[in-house]
């Protein structure tokens, strides 16, 4: 950890045997950027195998210049993040300024109206970026930071990185997993701030949002709020949890109070786990993964 007044700390670490600092050109670099926590992978890009996983909280950052001197910290102090030699960069952020518009109503040149329904941009520190959800057969327009825009991109000026939105990473992630399924149960991603909730039927995306999470029980008013919106039965509708909790956790004991069948959702498919990563429980970083099925 820093010893400057903004510090940071890195929880988990995890490396594959296979890596090879030799073979950064093979590899896709992941950044998953959020107020209070950073997320670091990296993905073997022909065998589609996770390499390399890191996860940091930033516990004394409070607002988006701590974040940017914390990140200038971090990349400083590391091994890899400032290489230049990477196959992709992608960079995930964070933030409740996002909106899906579908393929068939999506104009670019309207990126900033779409965004307009649902957040307020400043045209001065933000810009407006879209990424195309293919499972969803839709768009995720957000906002990101400038600063952070063009600082990671300074950071790597001989790869271009491709900038993605944890609402979209988190989509794709559920919709791949879904399509394995018979049934449509809700599907719910536990953020260490957020709440996430999802709703997929027939290989369509019927519903997603998320929640800010103020105290305890927020988590089952909003997620019995949006199981009447669907009409689902609290005691018979299938409930798949990822995120930042366990069985032994305060979140799952309360959820199966309320709710018959709740269960922990897998990892994903279009990734390959090492045996390093045994040690990662299996629904835990969906949205890190996901950023690896979205361009």
């Amino acid at each position: 950890m820093q010893t400057t007044g903004l510090q940071y700390k890195l929880i988990k670490k995890i490396k594959d045997e296979r890596f090879d600092e030799e073979n950064l050109h093979l590899y896709n670099l992941l950044i998953h950027v959020g107020l209070r926590d950073l997320q670091v992978a990296v993905v073997g890009a022909a065998e589609q195998r996770l390499l390399w996983l890191e996860d940091y909280v930033l516990p004394s950052v409070q607002q988006h210049k701590d974040l940017m001197s914390v990140l200038d910290l971090i990349f400083d102090s590391h091994e890899l993040l400032k290489a230049g030699f990477w196959n992709q960069v992608k960079v995930s952020v964070k933030n409740a300024k996002f909106v899906q518009v579908p393929d068939t109503l999506f104009i670019a040149d309207a990126a900033t109206d779409y965004l307009g329904f649902n957040a307020a941009t400043d045209t001065v520190t933000e810009d407006v970026l879209y990424v195309n959800n293919p499972r969803a057969e839709a768009k995720t327009v957000f906002a990101i930071p400038r600063d952070l825009r063009e600082w990671i991109t300074r950071m790597y000026p001989s790869r271009q990185p491709v900038f993605l939105h944890q609402s979209a990473c988190l989509i794709e992630s559920v919709m791949d997993y879904a399509s394995s399924r018979q049934d449509n149960p809700l599907y719910i991603f536990i953020d260490r701030f957020k709440l996430h909730i999802l709703s997929c039927t027939n290989n369509r995306l019927i519903f997603y949002n998320q929640f800010v999470i103020k105290q305890f029980p927020d988590y089952v008013k909003y997620i019995m709020m949006v199981m009447k919106t669907l009409n689902m039965d609290q005691q018979t509708s299938q409930v798949v949890l990822w995120g930042y909790l366990g069985k032994n956790s305060p979140h799952y004991h309360e959820f199966y109070k309320y709710i018959n069948n709740v269960t922990f959702g897998a990892r994903p498919r279009f990734l390959q786990f090492g045996y390093p990563f045994d040690e990662i429980q299996d629904h835990q970083y969906l949205d890190l993964y996901g950023m690896h099925l979205l361009e």
